[in-house]
């Protein structure tokens, strides 16, 4: 059993990222009573835009979606570098006052929800100056999970044969050393996903030549750094109507475009491999290298500013191998094709590996949760599971768009416990209702594959739907009802509530 806990929140937020600001500034506002406070494992704000700094980094979707809609983003590039982003995000925590509220250097490794008390207790492992560690104790009566979806130390790379021959440096984008120096040499990333086509063309500015080696192609559309829309706007409109246009205007082209590339990819892929004809030249093997297996948005698509990448290749800098890779020389890569690939630095780019709730291991009165057996709640909350709430954006567009209406949610359904006297908000199957799909359909990629067996799963109607429509979670989460017959609200949360769900979801 955890130890007694030394303080106690209202409310809990785990993560200092771009959602866990997020809910932060949305209690501040919407719920300025509750008492809340926000661990983050690392030193600083930011999650991802913290942790990654390969060269190039940036966004991969449009800041105009991807930033706060209660705070505009006023910069010229809407395709923006990461170090604007995690500035954004710090001094976003810091004029809401935030920043007093954060504990650094808090990995939450435990949550124990009691039926009896109607509290969590959390463990996290808090690491001083010096790296020394000791088990600090909270206790909180709802815990929002804002810790993204993927582990912040330790990316994918596969099993590459004869690894340990290579003579060069061989580096894993989250783990970029500081010193690595690849001007003037050959480089070699492996992966054909949102970050290869990042570093691609920020690394060839200064290495020799930089080749991207993909097993197979990946869709890839060009768009303008700066949105010539957002520009034209801030000319005719005041700062913050300007952002809120643009920001619909292009959330409404995001859904447009991910519902016609499910209803009609023929013309979507004809539409988009035009495009990369245009960049690329007559000449260029489109077919070989950038046509995917794969129907648009059955992967997330890969955003390039500019058409950076595609410049990099018509200008000799860059270039495209499409084959697989039989193993590692002491000079480069062997392919299976039999030619060799010369390098002296290999970038895995091959993804990451997936877990909920920053790893943190979860039980409700004693009992261990298997999130793989509970269904979803509105693709925010669990089966079974009392005052958990955890953000997962979308794959087909902008993660602070979910995140926000998750925020806002969540000080809904805070207010309406508060007036209704609960303590607990439960999310309730019926005995027959079953699991029918993963947590993310048609979304096949590899690292969703590796992991999303041991994620929740869908029902085969609402609420038991993890909505990837911007439009439909604005009806569910924002204007729908709290008491919808499903989330059972109650003075104390009613005891072997897991076993439940997990029955429902077997």
């Amino acid at each position: 059993m955890p130890a007694t806990p030394s303080e106690h929140f209202d409310v809990l937020i785990i993560g200092a990222g771009l959602s866990g600001i997020d809910a932060g500034w949305h209690l501040a506002r919407y719920a300025p009573e509750k008492r809340f406070v926000i661990l983050e494992g690392r030193e600083r704000v930011g999650g991802t835009w913290d942790l990654f700094r390969y060269p190039g980094i940036r966004s991969d979707s449009d800041m105009l979606t991807m930033g706060y809609s209660f705070r505009p983003w006023t910069q010229p590039k809407t395709i923006s570098d990461g170090d604007d982003i995690r500035r954004y995000i710090e001094d976003t925590a810091r004029e809401a006052g935030l920043m007093e509220r954060i504990r650094f250097r808090h990995r939450v490794v435990r949550a124990d929800w009691s039926s009896a008390e109607a509290r969590w207790t959390i463990e996290a492992v808090r690491r001083d100056d010096c790296g020394r560690e000791e088990t600090v104790v909270f206790s909180a009566g709802f815990v929002v999970g804002c810790a993204g979806y993927y582990r912040y130390d330790e990316g994918y790379t596969p099993e590459f044969a004869g690894r340990e021959r290579f003579a060069g440096a061989i580096v894993h984008p989250q783990r970029w050393p500081e010193d690595l120096d690849y001007a003037g040499k050959r480089v070699v990333v492996i992966g054909s996903g949102a970050t290869a086509v990042t570093l691609v063309p920020a690394m060839a500015k200064t290495a020799a030549h930089v080749t991207m080696l993909q097993r197979s192609p990946t869709w890839i559309v060009s768009r303008p750094e700066r949105d010539p829309v957002a520009s034209a706007l801030r000319r005719v409109l005041p700062a913050k109507p300007a952002f809120l246009v643009a920001r619909w205007l292009n959330t409404l082209m995001q859904q447009w475009g991910y519902r016609m590339s499910r209803r009609r990819p023929e013309r979507m892929r004809r539409f988009l491999l035009d495009r990369v004809r245009e960049h690329l030249g007559p000449d260029y093997d489109v077919d070989k290298h950038f046509t995917p297996r794969y129907d648009p948005w059955d992967q997330r698509m890969c955003l390039v500013p500019d058409a950076d990448l595609f410049e990099a290749i018509r200008a000799g800098r860059a270039s495209v191998e499409t084959d697989t890779i039989e193993g590692f020389t002491e000079q480069g890569i062997r392919l299976a094709s039999g030619r060799e690939l010369p390098a002296d630095v290999v970038v895995t780019a091959t993804g990451l590996v997936m877990q909920l709730l920053g790893g943190a291991r979860v039980a409700v009165d004693g009992r261990p949760v298997d999130f793989s057996k509970t269904l979803t709640y509105k693709g925010v909350m669990f089966a079974g599971v009392p005052n958990l709430v955890s953000v997962f954006g979308y794959i087909n567009a902008s993660w602070t768009l979910k995140a926000d209406l998750v925020c806002r949610f969540v000080c809904r359904l805070l207010a309406h416990m508060d007036e209704t006297g609960a303590a607990a908000a439960t999310p309730r199957p019926r005995a027959d209702e079953a699991a029918v799909a993963s947590f993310v359909e048609h979304f096949t990629p590899g690292y969703m594959q590796r992991s999303i067996a041991q994620w929740p799963k869908q029902g085969a109607a609402a609420p038991w739907r993890a909505n990837q429509s911007y439009f439909a979670d604005l009806r569910a989460l924002r204007f729908g009802p709290i008491e919808d017959g499903v989330l059972e609200l109650s003075k104390r949360a009613p005891a072997a509530a897991v076993g439940e769900a997990e029955s429902a979801a077997a």
